[in-house]
């Protein structure tokens, strides 16, 4: 029997959007202006794509090689971070009966990651 995967491509975040309170549970508040708007929406990510492609730019004056090796710029998203995004970025698909949302790395305002109470890295 196969599986099937979704697979996020380049800069991209999957999302699953929170349907909750004004206070979420990570202990952000959204003002009344905001959510009336909905210009920003707010998810935990599910999903990351590899990041933005970045070509070794002596490569790009090579046309006859057919070996070009590609690097990644790595997301500062992870999944299970909470973030806000912009709505207006987003596109709402549905797979296997779940809703998610997927946006550019850029749409993201703000994520909300925990880390453990022994780290010595600053947010």
């Amino acid at each position: 029997m196969n599986t099937t995967e979704l697979i996020v491509i380049g800069d991209r975040v999957l999302l699953k959007v929170d349907d909750s309170e004004k206070r979420t549970e990570v202990g952000l508040y959204l003002p009344d202006t905001v959510r009336d708007k909905e210009d920003v929406l707010e998810g935990t990510i599910i999903k990351t794509g590899r990041g933005t492609p970045l070509v070794e730019p002596s490569l790009l004056t090579d046309w006859s090689s057919s070996e070009v090796s590609v690097r990644y710029m790595p997301m500062e998203a992870k999944p299970g971070d909470h973030a806000l995004f912009l709505k207006k970025a987003a596109i709402e698909l549905e797979f296997e009966g779940e809703k998610y949302h997927i946006v550019p790395q850029s749409a993201i305002l703000v994520l909300v990651r925990e880390t453990p109470k022994d780290s010595d890295e600053l947010v």
